[in-house]
This record gives C-alpha cells, structure tokens and sequence, in this order.
C-alpha cells in the first residue's frame, strides 16, 4: 500500500474526490487532496467509489479518466501523522492483525477491471503503492514526463497487495514485473512507456488533453456495448484456455449480430459518418 504520512490537515472545504462529466461522454474524476500528494485514505475511498458508481450508472457517460490534483497522481496508502502510524496499523499489542479495509476502503483495486465502461488513467505526477495498483487496475494508461513511479512494497516491510501481482506481469511481462516488485525501485514514465505500463507520455500541460482526446474518441466512435463486452472478455479470458476462450467469443458474437449496434457501426462507415450507437443498457 506505500504509506505515506504528514502532518498537513486536508482543506475542510475541499472535497476528497472531484466529478465531473464533459458534453461529450466523458466522467472527470479526480483525486483531490493534493496537500497530501493524494495518498489514499477513507475520504479518498468513499468519494473515489461514490463517482465510479456514478459514472458506470450514467447512460450519457461512455468513458472515464482518472487522475489526480496537484503534483501526484496518488502517493501511496495515507495513514495521517507519525504519531499515530501505530494504532492506523492497529498496533494496540492485543495479537489481532490490524483491519487495513479502513485506510484501503471496502473495494479492492480490481473491481475497476468489472466496469462495463472503459477507464482512462491520466498519471499526472507521483504512482505508488496503492496508487499503482489503482492505475494498473484502469484499461489504459497516460503518464506526463517525468512522473515517479514505484511499488514500494518490500521497501516497507509489506508485500504485493490487492491484485498487483496478478495484473503487473499480464502488462509488463513476468521478468519485467519481478524486477519491479522485489526491487520496489523507483522508475519514472519514460522507463514505464518502454515496459508498455503507459501508452503515452506526454508534456505534463499537454497530459489531459492527451488523455481526453483518446476517451472522448472511444465515447464518439466506439459502441458502449461492445465496450463493456470486450473488457469483460478481455480480463476473463485471462483465467481461460484458448479453446474455451474462443468458444465464448463465438457465442459472444452471434448475440452482438442481434444487437443495432452493428448495423450502426457498418452504415455509418460506408456513409463515412461518426457512428450513433445507442447508449448502453442494462446487463451484458
């Protein structure tokens, strides 16, 4: 979870989680306790759920960004001043294993690969710890120069939590993701775009831009139904064999040929239009 710590009180007029949604399709969310780098506390948890479930249940939203105010994307797991590290591990000495669902929240990472919409990762400064696992978590990633990035973890006496060793070598290859998670280096965006962490990494003024240009594409140009197919069979076929694997997309294909979708998506090409595919709807 990386923790980091400080002193600093959070602004009692600031809201943990900022949301938003573009004329185009597109829900904003955004980290927003940038006095403290972002790190992940219970304020960050329940307002980073709040928007997610906001956005997967919006029909006019047909993609998410991520990302987070101020320097960091999220620094790592928050658990307030030195002073009290201890009882936030539940240090009290009464033999229990500490509850780490109230500084993690009640989700694990993972259930960002269960949206039926896709997320974009807009990685803005600093990724560590928890905050790697959550970016790791999203369907595609955008760094800015020179962001940090790290998981800490055998560094601090942890261990690879809440999915990262399951997600880390499906991205970056076995070898790549050992290195990374025994290491617990620090390694910055130019070194995650060569491993195919990030897609692109671009000018920290120009990152948004980037990163809204490619969501606010798929929101105009791609069915939300497919979409949300596609994710699914995407991150459960990884637990499939070839065969089976390929026997349910078949399936998959013939539902999606009852679907307007594609007679949508086939018109609008051979008109070289933008498509109109309808929103998406309840269920697969």
């Amino acid at each position: 979870m990386r923790v980091a710590s400080d002193d600093a009180g959070p602004d009692p007029d600031l809201e943990a989680v900022l949301y938003e949604v573009t004329p185009a399709g597109v829900a904003v969310v955004t980290l927003n306790r940038p006095e403290r780098l972002n790190a992940w506390g219970a304020d960050i948890s329940a307002g980073f759920y709040s928007a997610i479930d906001r956005a997967e249940a919006d029909p006019a939203v047909r993609a998410i960004v991520l990302t987070g105010s101020g320097r960091a994307f999220c620094a790592g797991a928050h658990l307030g001043s030195m002073a009290t590290i201890s009882d936030s591990l539940g240090g009290s000495g009464n033999g229990n294993a500490p509850d780490v669902s109230t500084i993690v929240g009640e989700r694990h990472p993972h259930f960002l690969t269960a949206l039926r919409k896709p997320i974009i990762a807009a990685i803005n400064g600093a990724c560590v710890g928890i905050g790697l696992t959550h970016a790791l978590m999203c369907d595609v990633r955008f760094a800015a120069d020179g962001a940090k990035f790290a998981t800490s973890f055998a560094r601090r006496g942890l261990i690879a939590e809440y999915g990262i060793s399951w997600i880390l070598p499906r991205l970056i290859g076995f070898g790549a993701a050992m290195d990374l998670l025994l290491s617990g280096r620090t390694f910055y965006a130019d070194e995650a775009a060569r491993l195919g962490l990030v897609k692109d990494v671009v000018a920290p003024e120009l990152l948004m831009t980037r990163a809204m240009e490619y969501a606010e594409d798929l929101a105009a140009n791609c069915s939300p139904a497919s979409l949300a197919i596609i994710k699914e069979q995407t991150y459960g076929d990884a637990e499939r064999d070839v065969v089976d694997a390929s026997a349910r997309a078949e399936k998959l294909m013939g539902e999606s040929l009852l679907r307007p979708d594609v007679i949508e998506g086939i018109v609008s090409f051979l008109e070289k239009r933008a498509p109109s595919f309808p929103t998406l709807q309840e269920g697969p």
